[in-house]
Protein backbone atom coordinates (compact mmCIF):
# COMPACT_ATOMS: atom_id res chain seq x y z
CA UNK A 1 0.00 0.00 0.00
CA UNK A 2 2.77 2.32 -1.01
CA UNK A 3 1.14 3.48 -4.17
CA UNK A 4 -2.74 4.39 -3.58
CA UNK A 5 -3.68 4.52 -7.50
CA UNK A 6 -6.26 2.47 -8.31
CA UNK A 7 -6.85 1.43 -5.12
CA UNK A 8 -10.15 1.26 -3.44
CA UNK A 9 -10.75 2.61 -0.56
CA UNK A 10 -14.18 2.85 1.67
CA UNK A 11 -14.09 5.71 4.48
CA UNK A 12 -17.17 5.89 6.75
CA UNK A 13 -17.49 9.50 8.33
CA UNK A 14 -16.38 11.24 4.99
CA UNK A 15 -19.03 13.69 5.00
CA UNK A 16 -16.81 16.55 7.53
CA UNK A 17 -13.57 16.53 8.83
CA UNK A 18 -10.71 13.19 9.15
CA UNK A 19 -12.92 11.51 6.48
CA UNK A 20 -13.79 14.20 4.10
CA UNK A 21 -10.00 15.23 3.83
CA UNK A 22 -8.82 11.93 3.78
CA UNK A 23 -10.91 11.71 0.64
CA UNK A 24 -9.55 14.48 -1.14
CA UNK A 25 -5.96 13.60 -0.57
CA UNK A 26 -6.64 9.89 -1.51
CA UNK A 27 -8.55 11.58 -4.78
CA UNK A 28 -5.47 13.63 -5.69
CA UNK A 29 -3.45 10.26 -5.44
CA UNK A 30 -5.16 8.28 -7.64
CA UNK A 31 -7.98 6.23 -5.70
CA UNK A 32 -10.79 5.08 -6.40
CA UNK A 33 -13.69 6.02 -3.30
CA UNK A 34 -16.45 4.23 -1.59
CA UNK A 35 -17.45 7.23 1.04
CA UNK A 36 -20.16 6.62 3.46
CA UNK A 37 -22.11 9.01 6.18
CA UNK A 38 -24.95 9.53 7.80
CA UNK A 39 -25.28 12.87 7.31
CA UNK A 40 -26.07 12.77 3.31
CA UNK A 41 -26.49 16.65 2.78
CA UNK A 42 -21.95 16.30 3.75
CA UNK A 43 -21.74 13.44 1.74
CA UNK A 44 -22.75 14.82 -0.77
CA UNK A 45 -20.35 18.15 -0.97
CA UNK A 46 -17.54 15.58 -0.46
CA UNK A 47 -18.93 13.31 -3.37
CA UNK A 48 -19.02 16.17 -5.94
CA UNK A 49 -15.52 17.86 -5.00
CA UNK A 50 -13.74 14.55 -4.95
CA UNK A 51 -15.46 14.07 -8.53
CA UNK A 52 -14.12 17.31 -9.77
CA UNK A 53 -10.91 16.29 -8.50
CA UNK A 54 -10.81 13.81 -11.48
CA UNK A 55 -11.72 10.50 -9.32
CA UNK A 56 -13.74 7.55 -9.51
CA UNK A 57 -16.10 7.97 -6.39
CA UNK A 58 -19.47 6.99 -5.18
CA UNK A 59 -21.62 7.73 -2.25
CA UNK A 60 -23.39 5.28 0.20
CA UNK A 61 -25.48 6.47 3.38
CA UNK A 62 -24.85 4.78 6.26
CA UNK A 63 -25.11 4.33 9.83
CA UNK A 64 -22.12 2.32 11.01
CA UNK A 65 -23.61 1.18 13.72
CA UNK A 66 -26.00 -0.50 11.98
CA UNK A 67 -24.32 -4.06 11.63
CA UNK A 68 -26.55 -5.27 8.51
CA UNK A 69 -26.31 -2.26 6.93
CA UNK A 70 -22.46 -2.07 7.59
CA UNK A 71 -22.08 -5.79 5.99
CA UNK A 72 -24.26 -5.14 2.84
CA UNK A 73 -22.40 -1.89 2.80
CA UNK A 74 -19.13 -3.87 2.01
CA UNK A 75 -20.55 -6.33 -0.09
CA UNK A 76 -21.89 -3.49 -2.55
CA UNK A 77 -18.69 -1.34 -2.07
CA UNK A 78 -17.11 -5.04 -3.86
CA UNK A 79 -20.04 -5.12 -6.67
CA UNK A 80 -19.59 -1.42 -7.55
CA UNK A 81 -15.91 -1.44 -8.22
CA UNK A 82 -14.33 -5.20 -8.10
CA UNK A 83 -12.58 -5.31 -5.19
CA UNK A 84 -11.62 -3.16 -1.64
CA UNK A 85 -8.15 -2.72 -0.58
CA UNK A 86 -8.64 0.48 2.09
CA UNK A 87 -10.94 0.68 4.65
CA UNK A 88 -10.49 3.67 7.07
CA UNK A 89 -13.06 3.12 9.80
CA UNK A 90 -13.67 6.87 10.73
CA UNK A 91 -17.10 8.16 11.69
CA UNK A 92 -17.08 9.38 15.33
CA UNK A 93 -19.36 10.63 17.61
CA UNK A 94 -18.87 13.16 21.10
CA UNK A 95 -20.38 12.61 24.80
CA UNK A 96 -19.22 14.87 27.43
CA UNK A 97 -20.63 13.83 30.88
CA UNK A 98 -19.72 12.34 34.34
CA UNK A 99 -20.94 8.75 35.25
CA UNK A 100 -23.47 10.21 37.44
CA UNK A 101 -25.31 12.19 35.02
CA UNK A 102 -24.60 9.78 31.70
CA UNK A 103 -27.63 8.62 30.14
CA UNK A 104 -27.56 4.76 29.39
CA UNK A 105 -29.20 5.66 26.22
CA UNK A 106 -26.15 8.06 25.42
CA UNK A 107 -23.47 6.11 26.24
CA UNK A 108 -24.57 3.05 24.09
CA UNK A 109 -25.38 5.55 21.24
CA UNK A 110 -21.58 6.31 21.78
CA UNK A 111 -19.96 3.00 21.79
CA UNK A 112 -22.59 1.73 18.72
CA UNK A 113 -20.33 4.33 16.52
CA UNK A 114 -17.09 4.62 17.99
CA UNK A 115 -16.36 0.93 18.90
CA UNK A 116 -19.32 -0.72 17.32
CA UNK A 117 -18.79 0.95 14.09
CA UNK A 118 -14.89 0.06 13.96
CA UNK A 119 -15.78 -3.61 14.67
CA UNK A 120 -18.27 -3.61 12.12
CA UNK A 121 -16.67 -1.69 9.15
CA UNK A 122 -13.49 -4.36 10.15
CA UNK A 123 -15.33 -7.51 9.91
CA UNK A 124 -17.61 -6.71 6.93
CA UNK A 125 -14.46 -5.63 4.58
CA UNK A 126 -11.71 -7.72 5.86
CA UNK A 127 -12.62 -10.79 3.96
CA UNK A 128 -12.34 -8.62 0.67
CA UNK A 129 -9.36 -7.37 1.88
CA UNK A 130 -7.38 -10.36 2.23
CA UNK A 131 -8.87 -11.38 -1.11
CA UNK A 132 -7.18 -8.35 -2.31
CA UNK A 133 -3.69 -9.28 -1.99
CA UNK A 134 -3.10 -5.86 -0.86
CA UNK A 135 -5.49 -4.85 1.51
CA UNK A 136 -5.08 -2.16 4.97
CA UNK A 137 -7.29 -1.49 7.73
CA UNK A 138 -7.30 2.54 9.34
CA UNK A 139 -9.47 2.82 12.54
CA UNK A 140 -9.67 6.17 14.13
CA UNK A 141 -9.09 5.94 18.16
CA UNK A 142 -7.84 9.02 20.33
CA UNK A 143 -5.46 10.52 22.58
CA UNK A 144 -8.28 9.61 24.67
CA UNK A 145 -7.23 5.81 23.93
CA UNK A 146 -4.11 6.67 25.56
CA UNK A 147 -5.23 8.82 29.07
CA UNK A 148 -8.95 8.58 31.06
CA UNK A 149 -10.57 12.11 31.19
CA UNK A 150 -12.93 13.50 33.33
CA UNK A 151 -16.84 13.57 31.76
CA UNK A 152 -15.42 11.58 28.60
CA UNK A 153 -16.15 7.94 30.11
CA UNK A 154 -17.60 7.11 27.04
CA UNK A 155 -15.77 8.45 24.65
CA UNK A 156 -12.51 6.67 26.68
CA UNK A 157 -14.36 3.52 27.01
CA UNK A 158 -14.63 2.97 23.06
CA UNK A 159 -11.19 4.40 22.23
CA UNK A 160 -9.43 2.00 24.48
CA UNK A 161 -11.10 -0.64 23.37
CA UNK A 162 -10.52 0.36 19.43
CA UNK A 163 -6.86 0.47 20.74
CA UNK A 164 -6.74 -2.82 21.83
CA UNK A 165 -8.91 -4.40 19.03
CA UNK A 166 -6.96 -2.49 16.33
CA UNK A 167 -4.10 -4.17 17.77
CA UNK A 168 -4.70 -7.45 18.80
CA UNK A 169 -5.98 -7.36 14.56
CA UNK A 170 -2.98 -6.22 13.54
CA UNK A 171 -1.28 -9.26 15.46
CA UNK A 172 -3.15 -11.51 13.98
CA UNK A 173 -2.69 -10.24 10.35
CA UNK A 174 1.28 -11.15 10.80
CA UNK A 175 0.76 -14.11 12.75
CA UNK A 176 -1.34 -15.35 9.88
CA UNK A 177 0.86 -14.33 7.19
CA UNK A 178 -2.28 -12.00 6.08
CA UNK A 179 -1.50 -9.71 3.30
CA UNK A 180 -3.47 -7.00 5.20
CA UNK A 181 -1.47 -3.92 6.62
CA UNK A 182 -3.64 -2.56 10.17
CA UNK A 183 -2.97 1.03 11.47
CA UNK A 184 -4.48 2.71 14.86
CA UNK A 185 -4.67 6.30 14.84
CA UNK A 186 -4.62 8.53 17.59
CA UNK A 187 -5.12 12.34 16.46
CA UNK A 188 -4.83 15.06 19.11
CA UNK A 189 -6.96 18.03 18.46
CA UNK A 190 -8.22 18.29 14.79
CA UNK A 191 -10.24 20.86 13.78
CA UNK A 192 -13.10 19.21 13.35
CA UNK A 193 -17.06 19.92 14.32
CA UNK A 194 -17.34 16.79 16.96
CA UNK A 195 -17.14 18.61 19.40
CA UNK A 196 -19.63 21.09 17.97
CA UNK A 197 -22.52 17.93 17.86
CA UNK A 198 -21.60 16.10 21.12
CA UNK A 199 -24.22 15.20 23.83
CA UNK A 200 -24.35 15.36 27.14
CA UNK A 201 -23.89 18.39 29.61
CA UNK A 202 -25.52 21.72 29.76
CA UNK A 203 -26.36 24.10 26.54
CA UNK A 204 -24.19 26.57 27.75
CA UNK A 205 -21.32 24.72 28.88
CA UNK A 206 -21.33 22.24 25.94
CA UNK A 207 -20.63 25.34 23.91
CA UNK A 208 -18.28 26.81 25.60
CA UNK A 209 -16.45 23.48 25.99
CA UNK A 210 -16.52 23.20 22.04
CA UNK A 211 -15.19 26.70 21.73
CA UNK A 212 -12.44 26.23 23.72
CA UNK A 213 -11.60 22.73 22.11
CA UNK A 214 -11.60 24.73 18.58
CA UNK A 215 -9.33 27.42 19.95
CA UNK A 216 -6.76 24.37 21.36
CA UNK A 217 -6.93 22.11 18.35
CA UNK A 218 -3.36 22.38 16.57
CA UNK A 219 -4.03 20.57 13.51
CA UNK A 220 -5.99 21.03 10.52
CA UNK A 221 -8.03 17.82 8.88
CA UNK A 222 -6.14 17.85 5.95
CA UNK A 223 -2.85 18.06 7.64
CA UNK A 224 -4.64 14.85 9.80
CA UNK A 225 -5.10 13.50 6.66
CA UNK A 226 -1.47 13.40 5.20
CA UNK A 227 -0.57 12.06 8.57
CA UNK A 228 -2.90 8.95 7.98
CA UNK A 229 -1.79 8.06 4.27
CA UNK A 230 2.42 8.57 5.17
CA UNK A 231 1.98 6.15 8.00
CA UNK A 232 -0.04 3.65 5.55
CA UNK A 233 2.67 3.66 3.31
CA UNK A 234 4.87 3.01 6.65
CA UNK A 235 2.91 0.80 7.34
CA UNK A 236 2.92 1.99 10.88
CA UNK A 237 1.07 0.26 13.98
CA UNK A 238 0.32 3.67 16.02
CA UNK A 239 -0.51 6.61 13.98
CA UNK A 240 -0.09 10.12 16.17
CA UNK A 241 -1.86 12.78 14.79
CA UNK A 242 -0.56 16.25 15.85
CA UNK A 243 1.93 17.65 18.57
CA UNK A 244 -0.05 17.35 21.41
CA UNK A 245 -0.58 13.16 20.67
CA UNK A 246 3.23 12.90 21.20
CA UNK A 247 2.62 14.68 24.73
CA UNK A 248 -0.11 12.69 25.46
CA UNK A 249 0.95 9.41 24.84
CA UNK A 250 3.88 10.29 27.12
CA UNK A 251 2.27 11.30 29.85
CA UNK A 252 1.36 7.34 31.03
CA UNK A 253 4.42 6.16 29.75
CA UNK A 254 6.27 8.62 32.41
CA UNK A 255 3.91 8.59 35.16
CA UNK A 256 1.69 5.57 35.12
CA UNK A 257 -1.18 5.91 36.63
CA UNK A 258 -0.07 9.10 38.95
CA UNK A 259 -1.48 11.46 36.26
CA UNK A 260 -4.53 10.79 37.33
CA UNK A 261 -4.55 12.82 40.55
CA UNK A 262 -3.44 16.02 39.07
CA UNK A 263 -6.22 15.61 35.99
CA UNK A 264 -8.63 14.98 38.42
CA UNK A 265 -7.71 18.46 40.41
CA UNK A 266 -7.58 20.28 37.24
CA UNK A 267 -11.06 18.95 35.90
CA UNK A 268 -12.59 19.71 39.64
CA UNK A 269 -13.67 23.99 38.50
CA UNK A 270 -15.17 22.60 35.64
CA UNK A 271 -17.17 19.57 37.52
CA UNK A 272 -18.03 22.16 40.37
CA UNK A 273 -19.72 24.24 37.67
CA UNK A 274 -21.66 21.32 36.29
CA UNK A 275 -23.10 20.68 39.75
CA UNK A 276 -24.58 24.18 40.33
CA UNK A 277 -26.05 23.75 36.89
Amino acid sequence: MKDFTGKVAAITGAGSGIGQALAYELAVCGARLALSDLDESGLETTVAEVRARGAEVRGYPLDVADRAAVLAHADEVVADFGQANLVVNNAGVALGATVEEMRFEDFDWLLGVNLGGVVNGTKAFLPHLIASGDGYVVNLSSVFGFVGVPTQSAYNAAKFAVRGFTESLREEMLAGRRPVGVSCVHPGGVKTGIARHARGGHEGDQEAAAAGFEKIALTTPKKAAETILRGVRRRSARILIGPDAYVIDAIPRVLASAYQRPLALLARPGLKRLDRN
